[in-house]
């Protein structure tokens, strides 16, 4: 069982930046892949950025560039560096973990607002 907790959402003006974390409780946090989604109002939920067990990276073409996934498996976080932020960035964003066609995990999801 894992349970995400995400924090670092917020209002945030165009051109500023944001850093979300994720906290990961549970045993053998290392094994799971990792990701950022985010749902904005009226649209499906959609994959950010995701980084797997052993570090390699993948971004939404609207993202690259712009946003960074990091983790630390020692303190069991999960982290998205947003930059250059864009009012369409405006959304819910999710931490989610995995090990595919196996298990999902979802945090509770934490705002991300960009607006003048």
């Amino acid at each position: 069982q894992v349970q995400l907790v995400e924090s670092g959402g917020g209002l945030v003006q165009p051109g500023g930046s944001l850093r979300l974390s994720c906290a990961a409780s549970g045993s053998i946090f290392s094994i799971y892949a990792m990701g950022w989604y985010r749902q904005a109002p009226g649209k499906q939920r959609e994959l950010v950025a995701a980084i797997g067990s052993g570090g390699s990276t993948n971004y939404a073409d609207s993202v690259k560039g712009r946003f960074t996934i990091s983790r630390d498996n020692a303190k069991k976080m999960v982290y998205l560096q947003m930059n250059s932020l864009k009012p369409e960035d405006t959304a819910v964003y999710y931490c989610n973990a995995h090990i595919p066609a196996i298990i999902d995990y979802w945090g509770q999801g934490t705002q991300v607002t960009v607006s003048s």
